[in-house]
């Protein structure tokens, strides 16, 4: 009995719930954990649908997401540049404090869509390098604004080792955020 009225009340839960579309883009800066790398800027861009109440909505989404790193050769000093584009998979939960400020986390799947490494006379695109996928998580701050208008700043925090050659490194990337919901 238990079990059906939870199913029912989460069922009233979803159906009584708003729900919207939107889109989102900004830049990130991207680095790997535990190393000496400049952080790498890049883009992201993706949609979302988001449903819930007032106080706590879920929002999966997708977006292409620029990670990678920057440093510098030292042999030649020569400055090294590797971009890793994913496409991101979220699914966020936020908790609503105030109608316009919310907090927000949750898993995210990424799978490498491709690779550029770039140095001067050396470019490599070839995704064998790295596991070709990530699995991590998202924590951030999210603000609504009228006319449909929401910005963010958030974290992804890569969980599972990209095996990078062979080294144990996992994507950290800060992004900024400003989107549109239909």
């Amino acid at each position: 009995m238990r079990k059906i009225l939870t199913v029912f009340f989460l069922l009233g839960l979803v159906f009584s719930a708003k729900a919207q579309f939107g889109v989102r883009a900004g830049l990130s800066s991207a680095n790997f954990s535990d190393t000496n790398f400049n952080a790498n800027v890049g883009f992201h861009v993706g949609g979302y649908y988001r449903f819930g109440t007032s106080l706590l909505e879920v929002e999966p989404g997708i977006q292409f997401g620029q990670k990678g790193y920057e440093t510098n050769n030292p042999t030649n000093g020569n400055v090294i540049t590797e971009t890793l584009n994913y496409v991101d998979v979220p699914i966020l939960f936020r908790l609503n404090f105030l109608p316009a400020i919310n907090v927000f986390g949750g898993p995210q799947l990424s799978v490498l869509a491709s690779r550029n490494y770039e140095e001067p006379g050396n470019v490599q695109t070839s995704t064998e390098p790295i596991r070709g996928y990530d699995l991590g998580a998202v924590v951030g701050i999210g603000g609504y604004i009228p006319g449909g208008i929401n910005l963010q700043l958030s974290y992804d925090l890569g969980l599972s080792s990209l095996n990078y050659f062979n080294t144990d490194v996992k994507n950290r990337v800060l992004k900024i955020s400003a989107g549109f919901d239909f």
